[in-house]
């Protein structure tokens, strides 16, 4: 048996003692040692869901997860003690895009702690679970747990990376200070951009997003005025990451966005409002990107390399006994950016 952080609906999360069974050919059991709480994983504990997707059923929480390998099935190539960053990321390898190679857009994809599909893929929230060895990227024994579990949104920012343009030398914009904005923060600087600035409504997240590499910070709720510089003579940032969904930061960033520049769309929600005119007549290109592949291993390198430095972005650690409070916490954007949960 082992304990786990299970969803039954909005507001009402509990932890619960689950079966634990031995791991199979292929498999590995994995001792938790840090998950991180994502905004999906905020949507389903505050809103039962978000857009069409819906919890129907008790889900355990958490896709950001790092832990230490206790058992091995049979064929198994990674030792027990390894320590590994999870990857909840399962494509079906045998679909349409599966054959392209387009595998984050895999028709029968799984992915842990999801509601999409019934029955609903459970997640890392847990003590110890069992789950594909495939699953398990090894991290060196010098890179805490705490850091391994950022490589899921890690790769979804190298994901939409690799949409942009070259980042050197340029200007960059950041729409949203939250754990995916501090992250293509990070990427920015990495990539060597000139100029990095970033837009919130709060200012905590901002200061964390300047410790990543930001140049310019801008309360966009008490000094909307110093974006002027930034629209001036159409626009002058050549690439923007768009990575808070909200209708006036989308309409912020094509504003900013100099002519024939891109934005990649990051944050998710339902319809927005686009300025279309102006996107049309500053011929900007508007992309999107959707989670990741190989991007995954390439975070992991990335993290223990110390290339990318996440932990001015985790605010706080609370243990799996508090879950309800890591949630309360994580959606209080004065206080805390990244919260993840200690098992």
């Amino acid at each position: 048996m082992t304990k786990a952080c299970r969803l039954y609906g909005q507001n009402d999360l509990r932890i619960e003692t689950v079966a634990l069974v031995e791991p199979g050919p292929g498999e590995v059991m994995v001792r938790l040692g840090a998950g991180g709480i994502c905004g999906s994983d905020l949507h389903y504990f505050q809103d039962g869901g978000f857009g069409p997707i819906r919890v129907r059923e008790p889900i355990i929480l958490g896709h950001e997860a790092a832990g230490t390998i206790e058992a091995v099935g049979a064929g198994v190539a990674q030792a027990v003690g390894q320590r590994v960053a999870l990857n909840p990321s399962r494509p079906c390898h045998a679909c349409l895009y599966c054959d392209e190679g387009l595998f984050q857009h895999c028709l029968a994809m799984r992915f842990n702690g999801s509601a999409l599909r019934m029955p609903h893929e459970q997640g890392f929230f847990r003590e110890r679970m069992v789950l594909d060895a495939a699953q398990c990227v090894p991290v060196a024994d010098t890179t805490s747990l705490a850091a391994a579990a950022c490589a899921e949104p890690l790769a979804v920012c190298l994901h939409a990376l690799a949409q942009a343009p070259d980042l050197a030398g340029r200007r960059v914009m950041v729409t949203g200070a939250g754990p995916i904005g501090a992250l293509c923060v990070a990427l920015a600087r990495w990539s060597g951009a000139a100029e990095i600035v970033v837009t919130d409504l709060q200012d905590l997240p901002l200061e964390v997003a300047r410790q990543m590499g930001a140049t310019d910070g801008i309360n966009v709720a008490t000094s909307p005025q110093s974006l002027t510089r930034y629209e001036a003579d159409k626009g002058c940032i050549d690439v923007t990451f768009e990575c808070s969904a909200a209708a006036p930061a989308l309409r912020t960033a094509i504003a900013c966005t100099r002519p024939r520049g891109t934005i990649i769309q990051l944050g998710v929600a339902g319809d927005l409002s686009i300025p279309i005119n102006m996107l049309m007549g500053k011929e900007i290109r508007l992309l999107g990107t959707h989670r990741f592949h190989a991007e995954f291993a390439q975070a992991v390198t990335l993290i223990a390399s110390g290339a990318i430095d996440v932990t001015p972005m985790i605010s706080a650690t609370l243990p799996l006994a508090e879950a309800v409070q890591a949630m309360t916490l994580a959606g209080d954007r004065r206080r805390a950016v990244k919260v993840q949960i200690s098992f």
